[in-house]
């Protein structure tokens, strides 16, 4: 069912997540770095970043990156109206926009914006295709100087939506899994060669980290083959 009415969306929007906080509060996560240690709470203070996450995934994101400093850009179909009012009452900032719809006007909040740091972004939505990085999200990084952080996300045993996306929705009391990998800065300059080299490069970094990221979820082992650079973090409950 749909919801058009903004009272509807209004209940629906703080039901949602007083829900989702219980909800999430409850997993196990662990937090494995490849690279620099880019999270908002512990980056540089001068620095810049955006956090790419799949829509599939993007449940856990704000229970791991929920912060002043990081705004979410939320699309503005009518979809995400009702992310936004979530996003609210966790006290989470938005700029409304995506690629195909009001991404000049994001990139304009963006460019004005004396406060932001950070953004989170889903680069395969609002619509998909699912988990294809695209590119204006390139672009809006050639457009700021803001470099790309792809992140990759898994929980044991999700249940899915039958959605475009599958969405996941983690069980309770499960195992959650976060590696955030090492930041892609696009030169502004880039033209349209380099700029789909970026994106054929954030794409491969987004698809090895969520495969990482949900094969250690289920397994509970972190591949030995796999090396890694920065430390392992184990943030035990979210709540």
């Amino acid at each position: 069912m749909k919801l058009r009415k903004p009272w509807m969306i209004k209940t629906a929007g703080f039901l949602a997540a007083h829900l989702g906080r219980f909800w999430i509060g409850s997993l196990t996560f662990h937090y494995r770095i490849l690279g620099p240690d880019v999270r908002p709470q512990t980056a540089d203070p001068g620095a810049r970043y955006i956090y790419a996450i799949w829509h599939d995934q993007s449940l856990l994101a704000p229970f791991q990156f929920a912060s002043p400093h990081v705004h979410i850009l939320i699309s503005q179909h009518a979809d995400g109206e009702m992310i936004a009012e979530v996003c609210r009452h966790l006290r989470i900032p938005v700029i409304r926009g995506s690629a195909s719809r009001g991404g000049v006007e994001a990139v304009r909040q963006i460019l004005r914006s004396q406060h932001l740091r950070h953004m989170a972004i889903t680069p395969d939505g609002p619509r998909g295709p699912r988990r294809q990085f695209k590119e204006g999200v390139i672009h809006l990084a050639a457009r700021t100087g803001i470099p790309i952080v792809p992140v990759g996300f898994g929980s044991h045993r999700p249940w899915r939506l039958h959605s475009w996306d599958r969405f996941a929705i983690p069980r309770p009391w499960s195992r959650a899994i976060c590696i955030s990998g090492a930041p892609i800065l696009v030169p502004r300059n880039a033209g349209k060669n380099q700029m789909e080299e970026y994106r054929l490069r954030a794409q491969a970094a987004m698809d090895s980290l969520s495969s990482l990221a949900e094969n250690w979820a289920e397994t509970g082992r972190w591949p030995s083959e796999v090396s890694h650079f920065g430390p392992s973090v184990s943030l035990g409950k979210t709540g």
